[in-house]
């Protein structure tokens, strides 16, 4: 049988005469640039983790080493080759066991050791699917636990929910894997503390509540981004809420008390007199935020007319037209 030859030293880009620790260094290197988990959809990179494993797993080891570089002067031409005659692998097979004593295990899909490996040293590795240890520590090779995803979902709130805060449940989509390995969409609900006064596109962090790691690894974070819901009485314009307030002509001219509403509840409010159309008045702390960060509600004048007057309404006002001399305009 004749395979092609892996010059393992060159894969790990050491000297013939590396040390054991420039062996690990040059290693842990390797499989940082090529670990699959930080090259996803990337088959090369795949492929050359899977190389430079199989390569440290022959050169860390005395014996295996020792054999590899007894296989010719020409180890370096990379050229295909025949084992040495009466060469007898058994003896190395004790290292396919697999788990942390008995050599690495592979799974995730990288596949199992080359032909090559296998030529010298036993086929036992095929099919052997888990790997154990932490390419980036000290415990050896292989995929590390990762850490899941983030996650970010979209929560609405009513404005009187965002104002007051409390305890709240929102249910959304989230991806497990079901007991026949496969995938699936399941409903997932949790109970949210809403901090009061919240404002429009704040963000709330839920620890480990996001995507789940691999290889046991811890969940990601779950952040709701929210949004404030419309609102048929108040708008929003930052931390301040805008309130428009109808008055009458005589109200805004002569002054008036009128009760203005609030997301803490109606207030009494005095109206100077002469308060024109569109002047916006301030009740301060009864906007979004809290603490000095707190906005306020504007209350914005709007001078309400008649559309229908009656016959006596419509005199009275020809009369104020004639004797009024207030000029709004001032055209020159």
């Amino acid at each position: 049988m004749s395979v092609s030859f892996k010059d393992y030293y060159q894969l790990l880009d050491v000297s013939k005469t590396a040390s054991q620790d420039e062996l690990s260094k040059a290693f842990k290197k390797m499989a940082r640039k090529y670990h699959p988990d930080l090259n996803p959809d990337n088959p090369e990179a795949e492929k050359k983790f899977k190389e430079i494993n199989e390569a440290y797993e022959v050169l860390k080891d005395p014996e295996k080493r020792k054999l590899y570089d007894s296989l010719g002067p020409n180890w370096q031409h990379g050229q295909n080759f025949q084992p040495p005659p009466g060469f007898d692998s058994s003896r190395f097979r004790s290292y396919s066991s697999g788990g942390p004593s008995g050599g690495p295990q592979f799974e995730g899909g990288f596949g199992g050791f080359s032909d090559f490996f296998e030529t010298i040293f036993g086929g036992q590795f095929r099919g052997e699917q888990s790997y154990q240890g932490d390419p980036f520590g000290s415990g050896g090779f292989g995929p590390r636990q990762t850490k899941g995803r983030d996650v970010e979902v979209g929560m609405e709130l009513p404005l009187e929910d965002a104002f007051t805060g409390g305890s709240r449940t929102i249910s959304f989509q989230e991806q497990v894997m079901g007991p026949d390995g496969m995938p699936r969409m399941e409903t997932k609900s949790l109970q949210v503390n809403i901090p009061a006064g919240i404002k429009n596109g704040s963000r709330i962090r839920l620890a480990g509540q996001g995507s789940p790691g691999m290889r046991g690894g811890p969940s990601g974070d779950l952040y709701l981004k929210i949004r404030v819901a419309p609102h048929p009485k108040f708008k929003l314009e930052g931390n301040s809420i805008i309130y428009d307030l109808p008055l009458t002509p005589w109200e805004a001219a002569l002054g008036t008390k009128v009760r203005v509403p609030t997301l803490a509840g109606a207030v009494e409010m005095n109206i100077p007199a002469g308060t024109g159309s569109g002047r916006k008045l301030r009740l301060r702390g009864k906007g979004l935020g809290k603490g000095d960060q707190q906005g306020d509600q504007l209350i914005r004048v709007m001078i309400a007319v008649p559309e229908k007057p009656t016959d006596q309404e419509r005199e009275l006002w020809e009369q104020l037209a004639r004797t009024s001399t207030f000029q709004p305009r001032h055209d020159g």
